[in-house]
């Protein structure tokens, strides 16, 4: 068996996916998360960052060889 993680995968496939994860957030938590950002004034847009980075984790990734 081979394991992969995200920082094995080409710059392209990282930024690919890194773009999907930001458009998820944005679809489930994005009130949530500018409503946080607001009320304690921090940068909305690095709060996107780190949650899609940790959505990533929740991904199931399906390679074919």
């Amino acid at each position: 068996m081979i394991y992969l993680n995200f920082t094995d995968l080409s710059e392209e496939a990282q930024e690919r996916l890194l773009t999907n994860s930001k458009e998820d957030i944005k679809k489930k938590y994005g009130k949530d998360l500018m409503d946080y950002a607001t009320k304690h004034h921090t940068n909305l847009d690095k709060m996107l960052d780190e949650e899609a980075l940790r959505n990533l984790y929740s991904y199931t990734y399906v390679f074919n060889i």
